[in-house]
């Protein structure tokens, strides 16, 4: 099988710019330049090793390259259905495909895509349309929403590689929605489900077309759309930024489950898409509504894992996740949040949402993977057991199996990112990467490092001249105690949670040491009984079945804690603990039952979350949060 990480690949620069087309912020092959620029740009992972190598590796292998494309293209042909969504799995799959291709340009893939392509162009009809509607359905439900990951998915290829046919593509699909709704005397708002989020989150790709071709009737559509969420009607994604997204609306009867006003997936991709707008047209409001919404999802709604809702909805689950919740952070919703945190993360530089990213995509993301990068879980709880998603419209797969590898490789090039006046490091992997510095000069940083096993990175530098300009590494807002040495000197380290910015002049064979604080720390939620959970930097620990010796896993705990308030573990040697990545014991008083030993802690095993539950069985049933024990000394 090939690895990435057992050959060190070498590209020119002008390759590794092409590569950079998909990647940089929505903007690839542009005729209009954004009136707002973004504080940070994309950098390019050259090659990426360790454990996180390992993960994108078995996806690219095992997910991305074993897809039948021809099966997901298949019902365009028919074009039959009345109220499915089988056409959102090829854009859903082929933009995960060119992101994978963007980190690891291997020629298989290659011929995959350019293969694929005018498969799905033979089925568009004479007046624009790719979609697997009957005539009589067009609009309506799903059918927007798989136009949507259609166009995407067309563009993608444009900006990777400027084929015209696919731009073409891409032109006459727009025309024929924007035509057809003027024709049907339709509101796009009221099309589809859920207060028109799911079709109207179609902006995203039309802004994108738009800033293509320079064709203005693009934009005109996608600024009706957002001024149609303002109708009663409509989602009001801007005049209700300011309210809780669980609260927006009443949640309606089970009945008309399509109705909700909640939907976590739908919402974020249309806010998503509306941040590519704003940088089109310098509207405050548009970016003001995005930020307040971020801001009330991570508050009220993203639980310790990176990833929230239940049933798919925001219902103000932050308070409530220590509770057993039905269909618990869809994939689809943690790749979402993922992806728009990742946006505002360019659009502004600032920290906040790199810490959300790193803590979504160590544990709901990668603890929704398999092992072996072939399948996703629909639903990653926070106890129980791992499950495998339904086979969705016998399409083979699912949403979350399709979207899951868009966050696993989206992430990728914010890990080193280029700034107006230097470089920015955001997060930590084994690997290569090159990035610009100001003056377009190509420097490579090579990251030595076993992050998050330990909390000590090393960063050297490879450039061809010397150069002032700042480099900021990302300092995680949970690591209190920091180091940070440049060529063995000490740097201060001013507050977690922020940039530490050196500004020298940087040459090759410069150093950056860093060490991170790993000390264990508790996370509680709850009041009576409140509820206990430990991490360990950016990772969430768990108890897992395979691990559990003679003390059950839903046994309750209570863990020992040093004098300043951390939680003492030990890390236990990789490898040995039932495939888990990270394993460490923690010594913890237990349970409500063991007379005449009270006082004595037992050392007990966890593990990283997302090896938690990942024999998807009994086997490895797993909990995360332990409740306390409530008594007549309660307090006392």
């Amino acid at each position: 099988m090939y690895s990435n990480h057992s050959k060190n690949i070498r590209f020119p620069a002008f390759l590794l710019l092409i590569n950079l087309i998909l990647i940089l912020p929505a903007f690839g092959q542009v005729k209009v330049k954004p009136v707002v620029k973004d504080q940070l740009h994309a950098g390019q992972p050259d090659h990426i090793s360790g454990h996180l190598g390992m993960k994108l590796d078995a996806a690219y292998q095992n997910r991305i390259l074993s897809q039948d494309d021809d099966r997901l293209i298949t019902p365009f042909r028919n074009r039959t259905e009345d109220h499915l969504w089988q056409t959102e799995f090829w854009g859903k799959w082929f933009t995960s495909a060119v992101l994978a291709y963007n980190y690891l340009p291997e020629p298989r893939l290659k011929k995959v895509l350019d293969n694929s392509v005018p498969l799905l162009l033979k089925t568009q009809t004479a007046d624009g349309y790719i979609g697997n509607y009957a005539d009589k359905s067009r609009l309506e439900q799903w059918d927007i929403w798989g136009q949507k990951y259609t166009l995407w998915g067309l563009l993608a290829y444009y900006d990777l590689t400027q084929d015209k046919a696919s731009l073409m593509a891409a032109r006459k699909m727009a025309d024929y929605l924007i035509n057809e709704l003027a024709v049907r005397k339709k509101s796009i708002v009221q099309q589809g489900n859920y207060f028109g989020m799911a079709t109207t989150s179609v902006l995203k790709p039309v802004t994108m077309l738009y800033a293509r071709t320079n064709e203005k009737k693009y934009l005109d559509f996608a600024e009706e759309i957002v001024r149609q969420w303002e109708l009663p009607v409509g989602p009001q994604l801007i005049t209700k930024a300011g309210i809780d997204v669980g609260k927006r609306w009443p949640f309606p009867a089970q009945a008309e489950w399509v109705k909700q006003g909640q939907k976590a997936y739908e919402m974020m991709s249309c806010y998503d898409g509306l941040l590519d707008l704003y940088r089109i047209t310098g509207n405050k409001a548009y970016k003001a509504a995005v930020e307040k919404t971020w801001e009330n999802i991570r508050d009220t709604e993203i639980n310790i894992l990176g990833s929230g809702a239940a049933s798919e909805c925001w219902y103000d689950g932050k308070k409530l996740q220590q509770f057993v919740t039905k269909h618990a952070n869809e994939t689809c919703v943690t790749v979402t949040w993922l992806m728009l945190s990742e946006q505002l993360l360019k659009l502004t530089g600032e920290t906040k949402y790199a810490d959300a990213i790193e803590q979504t995509y160590y544990n709901a993301l990668l603890g929704a993977m398999t092992p072996d990068g072939a399948n996703w879980g629909m639903y990653t709880p926070a106890m129980g057991i791992r499950s495998l998603g339904s086979n969705q419209c016998n399409m083979g797969l699912n949403c979350c199996v399709a979207n899951g590898p868009r966050g696993l490789y989206a992430m990728l090039p914010l890990a080193v990112m280029s700034g107006e006046n230097g470089i920015a490091v955001n997060f930590f992997a084994e690997g290569h990467y090159e990035v610009k510095a100001p003056g377009q000069q190509m420097v490579e940083i090579i990251q030595h490092t076993d992050y998050p096993v330990s909390g000590k990175v090393n960063l050297q530098l490879k450039m061809a001249a010397a150069q002032e300009f700042a480099i900021k590494v990302r300092i995680p807002a949970w690591s209190i105690q920091t180091t940070l040495m440049v060529n063995g000197q000490p740097v201060t380290v001013a507050k977690a949670g922020e940039y530490v910015s050196v500004n020298r002049k940087w040459a090759s064979g410069d150093n950056i040491e860093l060490v991170l604080d790993m000390r264990g720390r508790i996370e509680k939620v709850g009041e009576q009984p409140l509820n206990l959970a430990i991490m360990r930097g950016p990772i969430v620990l768990a108890r897992d079945l395979r691990l559990a010796g003679n003390v059950d896993v839903d046994e309750t705990i209570t863990p020992v804690l040093a004098s300043d308030g951390t939680v003492p573990m030990e890390i236990i040697k990789q490898g040995t603990q039932s495939n888990t990545w990270i394993a460490v014991t923690i010594p913890c008083m237990v349970g409500s039952w063991r007379l005449g030993e009270e006082g004595v802690p037992v050392n007990l095993t966890f593990c990283d979350f997302s090896s938690a539950g990942s024999t998807f069985s009994p086997a490895s049933r797993y909990r995360v949060w332990f409740p306390q024990l409530i008594g007549a000394d309660w307090g006392g």
